[in-house]
């Protein structure tokens, strides 16, 4: 059988999104599913879309046509990828109250947010002595790569943001009304959100980088890159290297944080059933569960390997 070619869009876009043509478009998508070859992870609420989504070209140009029309042809700020295998299992479409979820009530990016900063300006942003560099991604996307010498918050999800923000940023602020605080994540997206957040709490010069750090790995060639590490992203491929490949990372099956190579090779880590990070987690019987749950991952790969050299 030979093998694919698949396309992977991530996107995202603020706009009204009314809950009838929610509902519209999620059906229509679904319908798109069951006759093609569609998979990803999408989020739909009032206040717009995100997501990624993976198939073969001509499907993700029906797919995008109709996703535009329901946005009204707004940016959907789309970072492109490709990949031999698909990175979902199947798409899921799920409708939340936030298409990020920082559960800050009358934070609306569509309508005020930072100043966009484009891959081309931003090291000149970022080595400015007057900026500081906020880094709005959870913890463990921080530890294997991000920009050199930003600020991590140490966040386990992006709704611990807003309680960062009141109980540290003033400490990295020499001037609150002259410091220029720039901001990113891997798309885009929550960076554009925390932007409105910090506009709204008063904040000046606010900045974020446009398309996040995927667009500015696609732009910036590798001599003049100040990314250091893998970027993570949120689909089998757990993250990608400089070149927008496939990175070293795997998931621990147990716990779901990224492990390294070198990770790996430690005496904790045995594949599918516990890292060095989940050690002390689980129980014996949990441990039981994730061997059997292994043994019939490895049983499927050894199956699709052999319908693929067929």
């Amino acid at each position: 059988m030979k093998g694919k070619n698949y396309k992977i869009v991530s996107l995202y876009s603020f706009f009204p999104f009314q809950e009838k043509l929610i509902l519209d478009l999620k059906n229509k998508l679904l319908e798109i599913e069951n006759e093609k070859d569609l998979s990803g992870l999408l989020i739909f609420a009032n206040e717009g879309i995100n997501g990624t989504i993976c198939a073969e070209r001509h499907v993700i140009d029906i797919v995008i046509n109709l996703i535009n029309k329901y946005a009204n042809n707004r940016n959907l700020n789309i970072k492109v990828n490709f990949s031999k295998n698909k990175v979902f299992k199947k798409l899921k479409i799920k409708i939340k109250k936030e298409i990020v979820t920082m559960g800050v009530p009358k934070i609306n990016p569509s309508e005020d947010n930072g100043t966009y900063i484009d891959s081309a300006d931003w090291n000149n942003l970022i080595k400015n002595q007057n900026t500081i560099v906020i880094d709005t991604r959870n913890h463990y996307e921080v530890s294997i790569g991000t920009f050199q010498n930003s600020i991590n918050p140490n966040t386990k999800n992006f709704s611990e943001f807003p309680k960062w923000v009141d109980d540290h940023l003033d400490t990295h602020l020499e001037n609150k009304e002259s410091t220029n605080i720039a901001m990113f994540c891997t798309g885009g997206i929550r960076c554009e959100k925390a932007s409105s957040l910090l506009k709204k709490k008063g904040y000046k010069n606010i900045y974020h980088l446009q398309g996040g750090i995927l667009q500015y790995l696609e732009d910036i060639p590798k001599e003049k890159n100040l990314f250091e590490g893998e970027c993570y992203v949120f689909d089998k491929r757990v993250a990608l290297d400089q070149e927008l490949k496939k990175g070293s990372y795997s998931i621990c099956h147990a716990c779901g944080m990224p492990v390294s190579i070198q990770d790996q090779e430690r005496k904790e880590y045995i594949k599918g059933i516990q890292c060095h990070f989940c050690i002390d987690q689980f129980s014996d019987d949990d441990r039981k569960r994730f061997e059997e749950r292994q043994k019939q991952i490895d049983r499927l790969e050894v199956a699709n390997h052999k319908i693929y050299k067929d």
